[in-house]
């Protein structure tokens, strides 16, 4: 039998730069069973075939309960069930995210991003998280909900605390602060002249299906929305402008050409994406990754950031290379967004919000470099979302 692996053990830099521990843990076997720092016992898995398969899984559920534990306190949604309750779930807010639907917000996103880069400091120097990485896709997803523009600071501190909780038991109180927030929002909305937000929308929604919505269903899902529709962008811009300006061919060749930047995004997705672990998965029966057996009840994790660059899948995985190939099995066809029917709704949004921000960000600032007086990183803690909490930048 294998031994279970200390997490804790590898320390500081495991936070810093996972990616040399991800691949020595590849070398030794696509699947481990695994202990965090919180003491918490779970199944990693690191290799790309399985990853993927694992993310389709039907012998794995969302559901906590399949745990053992209880169900999240803000209610059920798409990231903690199964179908048919995930599909049900899934098909009432998916109408709002479709290409067409996206794609009308560019105008807006253009506008938010132009407004933010207006405001940079005559200074040349910002952190780019403050200046425009959090405020823009907080601002789209606050206007999609219809969630007042003066709370927005506070969801920062919220879904911080959530995603990447500094100490034990911060993400339960945030959780428990966010959730209040929602009920008293949604209250307001229903007693209100519903406008043309989403929020808006579920409730018409849950009115004319004859209640297919339960209210904790409804908060629940204005919940994720909100902490999934910005925490992941937030760090796909800041990480892929840091893989940018830590590459300076590839930032040149993209100055050069912008035909390049769909690739581009896609390269940073795989190569340092937002998300470094999926969300939990415990098995429902005996689940195989060859002589590796996950017993029933057990929790198991794909490591997203380790998948995406395993070397059985991407030539030269440890290369940012914005030209690489995106055709499934050349070298393309990264899992930063998931795969099968929990693949992330909000990715065009997301897509739509890195290259908008990029590209907006390069043509303003055409000598845009790291500041080298702003010192070492503050990385986000945890092992689900992958970034820093400042990117400081001159220009």
């Amino acid at each position: 039998m294998m031994a279970i692996i200390e997490l804790e053990e590898y320390g500081p830099d495991f936070n810093s730069d996972p990616y040399p521990f991800y691949a020595k843990l590849r070398e030794a076997g696509p699947v481990h069973e695994v202990r965090d720092d919180t003491g918490q016992r779970f199944w990693l898995v690191v290799g790309y075939e399985e990853g993927r398969a694992t993310l389709a899984d039907p012998r794995l559920s969302k559901s906590p309960v399949a745990g053992g534990l209880p169900e999240e306190a803000m209610g059920p949604h798409v990231l903690t069930s199964d179908p048919p309750d995930h599909t049900r779930l899934r098909k009432l807010v998916s109408r709002e995210f479709t290409g067409r639907r996206v794609e009308s917000l560019r105008p807006r996103v253009q506008q938010v991003t132009d407004g933010l880069l207006d405001a940079l400091p005559a200074t040349g120097r910002a952190d780019l998280v403050d200046v425009l990485a959090f405020p823009l896709p907080i601002t789209v997803i606050c206007e999609l909900l219809g969630v007042p523009h003066e709370d927005r600071d506070t969801f920062r501190a919220w879904t911080n605390e959530f995603v990447a909780p500094p100490r034990p038991g911060d993400a339960e109180k945030a959780a428990g602060e966010l959730t209040a927030y929602l009920d008293h929002l949604i209250k307001d909305r229903r007693a209100a002249h519903p406008g043309d937000d989403l929020l808006s929308a579920l409730l018409r929604t849950n009115a004319q299906d004859d209640d297919r919505l339960s209210a904790d269903e409804l908060r629940a899902m204005a919940f994720v929305l909100l902490v999934a529709g910005h925490e992941t962008t937030v760090n796909l811009i800041s990480n892929g402008v840091r893989a940018l300006l830590d590459h300076p061919d590839q930032l040149a060749a993209l100055r050069a050409d912008f035909s390049l930047l769909d690739g581009a995004i896609e390269e940073m997705l795989r190569y340092d994406g937002p998300v470094e672990t999926s969300t939990r998965r415990f098995a429902l029966e005996p689940v195989a990754y060859g002589d590796v057996v996950v017993p029933p009840g057990d929790m198991v994790l794909v490591a997203l950031a380790s998948i995406d660059r395993d070397p059985a899948r991407f030539t030269a995985p440890d290369t940012f290379d914005i030209r690489r190939s995106r055709t499934p099995g050349r070298g393309g066809g990264h899992l930063a967004f998931g795969h099968g029917i929990h693949f992330c709704l909000g990715a065009p949004l997301a897509r739509l919000e890195g290259r908008i921000a990029v590209r907006s960000l390069l043509e303003r600032c055409p000598d845009l470099s790291l500041d080298p007086a702003a010192g070492p990183y503050d990385w986000l803690p945890g092992r689900l979302i992958r970034g820093t909490r400042r990117l400081p930048v001159r220009w």
